[in-house]
This record gives C-alpha cells, sequence and structure tokens, in this order.
C-alpha cells in the first residue's frame, strides 16, 4: 500500500482535533466539580448525582451561548428561592466576570455592611466569600480596644448564634454552632418499668427476698420490700437527608452523634429514598471520624425523599428490636415527599402505636405562616404527638427542655401545633 502524504495529514489533523476536545471536556469536567464544590462549600445542597446532571445540562445545550450555559446550571443547581443569589454571585464570579468578582472580593471587608440595612441573601453571599478564600483572613480594620466593649460583643454573638438559622450562617459560625451541639446535654426523663428492685422505702413487700433473709437469720422474719425501676426510656431518631433537608441534616449528624455518645440506649437512622442505620458508626467518639464513616454507608445523600417507603422499612426491619420499652421517637424531616404521601399514614400509624411518644421535628416550622400543604405533610400530622421546628440552637434547646418533661396525652391536643390557615391541626 503506497503512502499518501495528504491523507496521512488528514488524519494527523482528526488525531490532534479528537484530542484537543478530550483535553476539553477533561477540563470541563474538572472546572465543574470545582464550582460544585464551591456552591456546595458556600450551603447548597450539592452532591455527585448534581455532577452529573449539570455535565449532560451542559453537553445538551453546549458552550456557544453563556446564557444557555447559565440557565442549564441554574436548573440544575438551584431549586429554592433563597439560593438564586448564591447561585448568580457564584457563577459569575467562578466564570470570570471581573466587575462581580471585585464586588465578591470586598464582601468579606465589614465597611460594606451599613447599620440597620438587611440584605435577604446577605448570609449566603458571606459563606460565598468565605468558599472562594478559605484561607483569606478577615479584616481588622475596626479593633475594639476596650475589655468591656469586647465581653458585651460576646455575649451580643452568642445570642445573635442562638438565634440564627443553620442555613444561614457562615462557616465560622456553623463550626461554633457544632461546637456547642457537642456540649449539649440531653437528660430524657426517667419512666416506670415493669421490673422492680430492691427498696427499703418501697410500697411492696418482696416476699422472695423475705424468705430467704428468715432462712437465713432463723429468728424473725424480715419483711423485705420493692419498687418499680425507673430508667430513660430508648431513644430512636430519623433524619431525613434528602436534598431539601442537606444543609440541616449536617448539623443534626452533629447533634446525633452527641446525643448517641452521652446516651447507653440510642437507635440512629438517615433516609432519603432507602433507610440505614448510622447506630455503630455514631458511637465512635471522633466526631469526624464517625461522620466520615456515615458517608461511606449512606448511598442516598442529597437525593430524593420516600417517606413513606423508609418508614415502612423501619416498623418492618427494626421496630420490635428498638421501640422496646417505650422509646421516643424523634422524627426529622420537612415532610416533602417524592412518592405524594404514598403509604405514609399507615406507616406512621403504626409508628405511633409502637412508641412512647412521636416527635416530628420540621426546619419548615420556622416560618410564621407555614402552611402544611403537601400530602405528605397532611398524611404525617394526624400520628405525631408534638410538631415543633429545628432550624437553630434555640429551638435544640427548647427540644431538650420537652424531653425532661412527662408526656402528655397522645396527639397534638394542647401540643405545639402548626396554625394552618383555614385547616385545625390534627
Amino acid at each position: 500500500m503506497l503512502f499518501d502524504p495528504q491523507e496521512a495529514k488528514v488524519r494527523d489533523g482528526q488525531r490532534r482535533s479528537e484530542a484537543a476536545v478530550a483535553q476539553s471536556k477533561g477540563m470541563l469536567l474538572a472546572n465543574l466539580m470545582h464550582f460544585a464544590r464551591t456552591l456546595r462549600a458556600a450551603g447548597l445542597p450539592v452532591g455527585p448525582g448534581k455532577v452529573i446532571e449539570a455535565v449532560a445540562a451542559v453537553e445538551t445545550v453546549g458552550l456557544s451561548d453563556r446564557h444557555d450555559f447559565y440557565w442549564a446550571l441554574f436548573a440544575v443547581f438551584v431549586h429554592r428561592p433563597e439560593q438564586r443569589l448564591i447561585f448568580d454571585q457564584a457563577f459569575h464570579v467562578f466564570w470570570r466576570n471581573p466587575d462581580l468578582l471585585k464586588k465578591m472580593m470586598s464582601l468579606v471587608l465589614p465597611e460594606l455592611s451599613a447599620a440597620g440595612e438587611e440584605d435577604k441573601g446577605a448570609e449566603m453571599a458571606r459563606r460565598l466569600a468565605e468558599a472562594l478564600h478559605p484561607n483569606r483572613a478577615p479584616a481588622s480594620g475596626r479593633e475594639t480596644s476596650e475589655t468591656e466593649i469586647d465581653a458585651a460583643m460576646t455575649f451580643s454573638d452568642r445570642e445573635r448564634l442562638h438565634a440564627m438559622d443553620f442555613e444561614k450562617m457562615s462557616l465560622e459560625e456553623l463550626a461554633q454552632t457544632k461546637a456547642a451541639i457537642a456540649r449539649l446535654e440531653l437528660p430524657v426523663l426517667a419512666v416506670r418499668m415493669r421490673r422492680f428492685a430492691p427498696d427499703p422505702r418501697g410500697a411492696r413487700v418482696d416476699l422472695r427476698a423475705s424468705m430467704r433473709a428468715a432462712l437465713r437469720s432463723g429468728a424473725f422474719i424480715e419483711l423485705k420490700k420493692r419498687s418499680a425501676k425507673k430508667r430513660p426510656p430508648p431513644l430512636v431518631i430519623l433524619c431525613d437527608i434528602s436534598g431539601s433537608m442537606s444543609r440541616y441534616s449536617r448539623i443534626f449528624l452533629h447533634f446525633m452523634h452527641a446525643v448517641t455518645n452521652d446516651h447507653d440506649r440510642v437507635s440512629t437512622f438517615v433516609f432519603g429514598t432507602r433507610l440505614t442505620n448510622i447506630t455503630r458508626y455514631l458511637k465512635h467518639r471522633d466526631v469526624d471520624l464517625a461522620l466520615e464513616r456515615v458517608a461511606e454507608a449512606v448511598a442516598d445523600w442529597s437525593g430524593g425523599t420516600r417517606i413513606g417507603a423508609a418508614l415502612n422499612d423501619f416498623n418492618r426491619l427494626w421496630s420490635r428490636r428498638v421501640l422496646a420499652q417505650g422509646a421516643i421517637v424523634l422524627l426529622i424531616t420537612d415532610g416533602l415527599d417524592r412518592d405524594a404521601g404514598q403509604g405514609i399514614a399507615a406507616a406512621m400509624d403504626r409508628l405511633r402505636r409502637s412508641c412512647r411518644r412521636l416527635i416530628w421535628l420540621n426546619p419548615l416550622l420556622r416560618y410564621e405562616g407555614f402552611e402544611p400543604r403537601s400530602l405528605g405533610m397532611k398524611a404525617m400530622l394526624p400520628y405525631v404527638d408534638e410538631f415543633r421546628p429545628v432550624h437553630n440552637l434555640e429551638s435544640l434547646e427548647e427540644l431538650i427542655a420537652a424531653l425532661r418533661e412527662p408526656a402528655g396525652p397522645r396527639g397534638l391536643a394542647g401540643r405545639r401545633a402548626p396554625q394552618a390557615k383555614g385547616e385545625e391541626a390534627a
């Protein structure tokens, strides 16, 4: 076969073009992954699945139009109105918009925040600045020199941190919150058990112990008494780790770790599209190692939510093991279900009958105008004993205070419940 220089030149050009396309795709994939990590560090619920969806969306719309590229990534990463600002700023900064880059570089300076001015996305913008510049020290243009002012500011910051929403915290505030959660104590009220223990002041006579004492002494019979044992009931935590709960579920894992290491009968589960028992992983004293093992064991992070299926699996596989002796169940979820509430009512009914107290913790309850409109929420409400918000340190402290009190009558009557417009709480 004769060598054709023209054909060899064409083939060489094709190989070079294919190599250039492959290299550009590799660079695009690396940039998209880095962009997704930036969004995740700034607080958006971004997992590996979102990165794959983003790559597919970009391949579909192409890179010829920046407008199409923006909205393709927007459709993948943004799911709530408050996430739009952080995505918009992150997009223009990351993909090199010089004007917004200068603006975001100056976000770490305290002079930008005027007194009394409130920005709806200021907290998220501050998290973006920290995510883009993790090693940058905060500006120290205004340093107080008096100790009295420092003490007052410390107290003010502590109060503000207790009332601040987990979703609006900066990276430093999240670290302080995790440290505060690790110091929380959960003294659950002890309840009466069926078993008895020796008690000199008991109301019941222990005949067996009395007869054994009489056989040893042989002179007279001394009546031994006993009373019912008291012990904190088991605690079971079911936590939603779907995409809508991603920002809160990370904090709740620290709370679950602190509770698991503080009590001897605590069972912890997470669910998204499936149920996973993470009790043994959280028993490790090192919280970082414990959460690393949890991340390796759980495969459905930041995905959809199948509340009915997850609760059915819990009732079928775990309820008889962990709900003995009147356990207290903490159900942490926003109630947004992918299956439109299918199977939730029956699963919640069985769960409520199997436990002493069923408490639903919902971050959405922090809104004053909250209404349980979704089918999943409406199916869950009639079967819970308490309905509480859980979105900041203050709400966690209120939960701890509620667990110290004796349980009242079953159902939401007389308990904290949402006041929906035109709808009475079950």
